[in-house]
């Protein structure tokens, strides 16, 4: 989960439009998901690419661009509007200096702070695991599920 002072974290949004439609509403609504998990927008990082990079999703001159925001911003997270496989979150956690969530992380944050009862709390905490479950995999080579 995004570990948050009280005074609620702020991060830089970065949406990149790989012409697939739907990219404005896409990240109006990120910014909407990033004020429901009480977490301050104060800016977005747009940029247009024919498919993501394999080392670092968004090409380095944007990850360039998007360090400068996050510090110009005083930003502590960068929030991408898109799955980054493991490897592309490490290498922009690296680059960036700062932790780096992705739109699924995200919205499993909220429902994790919104469960109030014991099943509700499990069941967001198995999602939280299978999702950490399914990058482990990937940087590893393994298959969790049949351990």
């Amino acid at each position: 989960m995004v570990e948050r002072s009280s005074g609620g974290e702020i991060a830089v949004l970065v949406g990149l439009d790989f012409g697939e439609g739907g990219y404005a509403e896409r990240l109006e609504e990120l910014g909407l998901l990033a004020a429901s998990a009480g977490i301050r927008t104060r800016a977005v990082v747009r940029g247009r690419r024919d498919r993501p990079d394999p080392a670092l999703f968004a090409g380095s001159g944007k990850v360039e661009e998007i360090k400068r925001v996050l510090k110009e911003q005083g930003a502590s997270l960068a929030i991408f509007d898109h799955a980054l496989s493991p490897v592309q979150e490490r290498n922009l956690e690296k680059a960036l200096g700062c932790p780096v969530v992705d739109r699924t992380r995200l919205i499993l944050d909220i429902f994790a702070q919104r469960a109030r009862s014991h099943e509700g709390k499990l069941q967001v905490e198995l999602a939280h695991l299978e999702h950490a479950a399914g990058k482990m995999t990937a940087t590893c080579g393994l298959d969790v599920h049949k351990c």
